[in-house]
This record gives C-alpha cells, structure tokens and sequence, in this order.
C-alpha cells in the first residue's frame, strides 16, 4: 500500500469515526435490533467509565474473560498486556498498520463543537518531524598501508615507537591520508523510507556514524551536519538518533525480552507523556472518547520505569520474537537465539526508545528474504504514518524490499552518485547510457554499474564506443539531472524552524533520571548474578576444598612460638589464606572482559553513565565477599592454631575482606584496561607476581 493510499484510508477512517460520533445523538434506537442496543450500551458504559478516570495514569482494560476494569497502567502486568497485545494485532503482518493507522486517526481527529457563537476548536496534535540535513560532509582517516598495516610483532614495536617520537615533535608521520568522504551533501527527509546502497568500502557506515554523532575521534572531520536546522551542538545526537549497527553486542544470559526491556528503561519515553497528557486534555474538553484499548496502550508505552513494557510486547510481535522471548540471547558457550533473531534484537534494542530518526547500518546481515521485508515493511508503516525518519544501509535487498523505500542514495568511493526518488533512478543511468536488464534486480545493478569490472555489460549506446565512466562523471551529471537540480535548490533553502519540530531535539543526555538508571543498573547486575550462580557456588565450593586441606596441614592445635621454626610454619599459614583470597578474585577478569562490548556500545548510546554501571558491579559483590571471606575464616582460623583472641578472630575477618575487595577491584581494573583476555591474562600474572615478592614471605628481608 502506497503511503497516498495510507493517508486516503485513514481519512476515510477517520471521517466515519466522526460522522459516527456526530449522528449517534439522533440515530434511531429503535431501527435495530436488541442484540445491536445491547451492544451499543455496554460500549457507552466503557465510554463513560473512561471520561471518569482521572489522569493519564488510568486506563479501561479488558480481562481475559472479556470483562472491563478501571486498572493503574503503573501496575499492569504482563498477563495484561499480551491481552492487550492480542487484541490489537494478532498477525503482524496483517494488523499492524491497522493498529497505526488508529493511533494516527486519534492524533488527528478534529471535532467541530457548536457553540452559542457557532465557534470550531481543533482537537488534533500535529506529529513533529525530524529533517536531517548534511552538508559538505568530508572524513579523513590517517593509516598505515602496504606491509606496516600487517598486525606483526616487528610493526607493533615500530609503530608504537614511532608514535611516541611523533607525540614529541621529533620525527614525522609515516600514516598515509585516505579519504573516506568526499564532500557529500544530502537530505533524510521525514515520513519517507531512504535506502543507503554502494558497494562494500564506499563509506556507507561513516555516513550513518557521522550523522548520528557517533564518529571515532580519531578520524578527521569537516562539514555541516543539521537536525531540523539546528547544528549538533545545540542538542544530544546520540540520543535524539537511534543508531543500530551491523555488530550484534548483546548480555547472553539475559533474554531477548529483558535485553529489549532494559533498553526501553533506560531510554525512557521521550516527549510521549507530555504529548497524551495534551491529548487527553484536549479530548476532554471536547468531550470525544477515544478507543479503550488504543488509550490503555498509548498511556503504557508514556510510562517510564517499568520493568515490563507493553512497548517490549509489540517490538517483539512486529520483529517476529515473540517465539523465542524467554530464550536467552546466547554466544559461543551458551545455546541462545539464532543469528538471525539475533539481528533482530539488536534492531528491536534501539526500536525500544523514543527517537524518531532510525540509522540502520546493514540490518539484513543474516536474515532471509521473507524476514528482511517483513521488517521493513513494518518500519515503513511506522514512518509513514507516525511522521519517522529512516535511513537504511542494505548490502543486496530483493526487488521486493526495494519496491518499499521511497529515496534511494547510491554511494561509491565516498561520493554521492545519485539521491532523489526511487522512480527517476533509472531514468537517470539511462541518461547515462547504462540501462538496467529486464530480469536484473535494481538494487544489484545499482552496485554494479559504478565498478570498473561489471559496467560495461550494462551499455546500451550501441552507436558509441564504450569507455569507462568514472564515479566523478558520475557526481557531475548528477549534478545537472532534474533531481539533483532540485536537490541543490533544497539545500539553498534555509530550513524553517517551529517550536514543535524541537521537541524530538534532545537536550539531556540520558533519557531518565540518574537514581532510576542507577535502580536498573542494580536489577540487571542482580539478574546477571542469579543467571551465573553456578560460578559463585563453584568458588564456595572451592574455598571449602582449600580450607579443609589447609586446616590439615596446618593442623597445629598448641603450635609453639619460640623458635624461627614455628614462626615460619605460623607466617606459613597466613600467607596460604592471602594466597587463596587474592587468587578467589581471578575470576573477576573473565566476567569483566566479556561484557565490556557490551557497557561500550551502550555506555556510547547513552543509556547510563560509567559510573551507574561500576556501582551496582562493586556493591553486589560485597555480599558475596563476607560470605566466602567468613568462610575461609571459620574454617581455618582455628584449626591452624591461630591466637584464640575473638578480637584476633574479627581483625583477620575484617583484612581477608578488605583483601577480597581489593583483588576484586584489582582484576576489574586490569580488565578494563587490557580489554582482551590475552593482554589481562599476562597483566594479572605481572602484577601477582609484583604482590608476592614483595609481601615479606617468599623474599624475606
């Protein structure tokens, strides 16, 4: 369905719905039967029952057993909302445009009120849209080629030596320049599907990091970069720009419904509560009712906090996971979701916030056909009718999902070839004399056409001879085609700024309150540590082991302190109880190494600060620290003979403790610093080593 024939059917959607409400004063009652009265009474009852709820934080919901309940959205549950969820789309590929078409005919109802004065009131809210604007975009990279960009041991030397020389101004820089970018200019228009295409190493990926703010710091960058007229300066890019990579970084012990969940409670809700409290009070005062479950919805998915969403329901409805919800999301070691439904949770992971502008990098990676245009097919629904932004990097789309975008940008070597409307595309290769084959795909033949090795099958001027065209020959024509005419005057037009296109603009720079990303912080880590108990049981387990042996050989009930002898035997036993804490704490390396993609990747989204993620991290262990501390101690303490003092007994507790803590923060130190398991296996056994020469037992003095 085109999006003409989108907005045709919701205003004849929505013209009945009005010419329903303004004849049902004086339709006679008595013309239908006693089913239809029956029916159009108990609707009235829900109808009045929903004008009586007080705020925005109440909803009229239907159970199960088809009965109806005034409920605190704050406090539905899950049974509730995959009701909910079934009642508004059963089949996602058949029901969900009808579901949006319904959210849009609330947002744009308009009701006429007679007055004594014969005056109109507009009840709609108008949906704001984001334009996205890039201007003289240029990105350059400095590398090493040839044979110093091998990873060899002799160029890592070399290189990080010639790095430092180069820090001090004493030798020059042997990196060469390459260009990414090639001053591109463009527009992501809003309510329409853009395609990103080009073959692989033409910049697809640094354009989309480019404009959502997410470029490396170490690639040299200039140009203009626009949300709604308004520079990346003046707002937070990462969060008002949902940016969802080629690279599937997910927790694999938590689920796909608690990775989509955690994401929605860090990114909060956005603008949507203070746009449904205007729209609600606008209905109010024009005393129209809206649908109950449309309302139940809308004011859920307006609610921060909650652990469960009825916004996770519908991603994974739409997104095809509500088979696999409760199944973790997996890696390597642990069974999980395929790569396929992996991709997905990635897209259903950044989908689950309020940003309006979606910049998906190759979101087709692993998917087949069918499930690829089903998935466009629903974003493209969602930005037709809800005002979005898309723009969307596929590497090889089927003709099918070609035929659902609307704006095409081809990129080759870092320049724009073309950007206009699907429909003139070919039209403007044919210009060119290039002309696509009958049975070819666009999509393919749009790749191709630019290289040097399959252009010249695509030549059609038979009376000239074939030379290769160049992607700067390219860029020129363009220039002067219709389209790109009509690009350049687009882009010499200033922008026009209102107040209601800048609430998508976001200015903080996390989506919720730092105490409650603190609070999900705390959850999640809780979750992490119950999905990995056997780890902590193992290590009880192993400390028990350890104190038994240690209290055997050790076992010194009268041990005599008169000799060096006994002394050695006595220092013996307390550097064998160091030992076994400090090494208890190795664990922590591991734990930290794996999940460190992940804290980056989100850390970058801003969905919380450094500091949320490391507190949960260090306070949680601190249980965990007196329980195997207390332990060790109550099992070794004294059979080794130790002074029988309880202040001796609760000095040694409280130094094994504040040891555990230290070698736990130790190995998450040198974690975070290694970053891989390589370098933080040989950190950890450097700085163990350093620790026990010099803890006065093994050297003495």
């Amino acid at each position: 369905m085109e999006r003409n024939d989108l907005y045709q059917f919701s205003n004849s959607f929505r013209a009945n719905s009005s010419s329903r409400w303004r004849d049902s004063g004086g339709y006679n009652v008595f013309s239908k039967s006693q089913r239809e009265q029956e029916n159009e009474d108990e609707e009235d009852l829900k109808w009045t029952a929903i004008e009586r709820l007080p705020s925005v934080r109440k909803g009229l919901v239907t159970t199960s057993d088809g009965k109806t309940a005034n409920v605190d959205i704050t406090k539905l549950g899950p049974e509730q909302m995959k009701h909910l969820m079934d009642r508004l789309i059963k089949h996602a590929e058949k029901d969900n445009e009808s579901f949006l078409l319904k959210v849009r005919e609330r947002l744009d109802r308009q009701e006429i009120l007679l007055s004594a004065v014969s005056l109109a009131d507009l009840v709609g809210i108008e949906i704001p849209k984001l334009e996205v604007r890039f201007e003289h975009l240029k990105v350059k990279a400095e590398a090493y080629i040839g044979s110093r960009a091998l990873p060899s041991f002799f160029n890592f030397f070399i290189n990080y030596l010639e790095s430092i020389l180069y820090g001090l101004h004493l030798l020059s820089s042997r990196k060469k320049h390459l260009s990414i970018l090639r001053d591109v200019s463009g527009i992501i228009r809003p309510c329409r599907m853009t395609l990103l295409l080009g073959p692989p190493s033409s910049g697809k990926t640094t354009l989309l990091l480019a404009l959502a703010g997410k470029l490396d710091r170490d690639l040299e960058f200039s140009g203009r970069v626009t949300y709604n007229g308004h520079e990346m300066d003046d707002f937070v890019p990462q969060r008002t720009a949902a940016y969802i990579g080629q690279h599937d970084v997910h927790i694999p012990e938590m689920t796909v419904r608690e990775t989509i969940a955690f994401s929605a409670r860090c990114q909060g809700v956005g603008p949507r509560f203070e746009m449904l409290a205007e729209l609600s009070k606008r209905e109010k005062a024009a005393n129209i009712t809206p649908e109950p479950d449309i309302d139940v919805f809308m004011k859920a998915t307006s609610v921060a906090g909650k652990e469960t969403s009825v916004l996770t329901d519908y991603i994974l409805k739409i997104l095809g996971l509500e088979t696999c919800a409760d199944t973790m999301v997996g890696n390597e070691l642990i069974r999980g979701v395929s790569g396929g439904q992996k991709k997905r949770v990635t897209t259903g992971e950044m989908l689950a916030g309020p940003a309006k502008l979606l910049l998906m990098d190759e979101i087709s990676t692993g998917l087949d056909s069918s499930t690829t245009y089903q998935i466009v097919k629903s974003l493209r629904q969602f930005v037709h009718i809800l005002n979005g932004t898309a723009f969307i990097s596929l590497l090889q789309p089927a003709p099918e999902t070609y035929d659902l975008f609307d704006d095409i940008i081809l990129l080759s070597d870092g320049q724009i070839v073309y950007q206009g409307p699907r429909e003139h595309v070919l039209e403007f290769f044919e210009s060119m004399g290039f002309k696509c084959p009958t049975r070819k795909g666009v999509a393919d033949f749009l790749q191709e056409v630019t290289s040097r090795k399959d252009q010249r099958q695509y030549w059609t001027q038979a009376d000239k001879d074939y030379s290769f065209v160049t992607v700067e020959q390219f860029v020129e024509a363009f220039q002067s085609f219709h389209v790109g005419k009509g690009l350049q005057n687009d882009l010499a037009t200033p922008f026009i700024k209102n107040e209601r296109d800048t609430q998508l603009l976001t200015t903080k720079n996390f989506g919720v309150r730092k105490m409650e990303l603190l609070k999900v912080c705390f959850s999640k880590e809780m979750l992490l540590m119950k999905r990995n108990s056997f780890l902590y049981i193992f290590k009880l387990v192993q400390l028990l082991v350890m104190a038994v042996i240690g209290s055997t050989v050790f076992l010194r009930t009268e041990m005599h302190k008169g000799t060096p002898t006994d002394g050695i035997i006595q220092t013996g036993a307390v550097f064998f109880s160091v030992f076994m804490i400090m090494f208890n704490g190795l664990a922590e390396i591991s734990m930290v190494v794996f999940k460190l993609p992940v804290f980056f990747k989100q850390r970058d989204s801003l969905f919380y600060p450094a500091w949320a993620y490391a507190i949960p991290t260090c306070l949680l262990k601190i249980p965990i620290s007196f329980l195997e501390v207390g332990l060790w101690v109550v099992m070794t303490y004294y059979p080794m003979g130790m002074d029988p003092s309880i202040i001796r007994f609760l000095k040694q507790l409280l130094l094994l403790l504040l040891l555990n803590q230290m070698s736990s923060a130790l190995f998450r130190l040198i974690a975070a610093v290694g970053r891989e398991m390589t370098v933080t296996s040989t950190l950890s056994a450097f700085f163990l080593l350093v620790l026990f020469a010099n803890c006065g037992y093994i050297l003495s003095r």
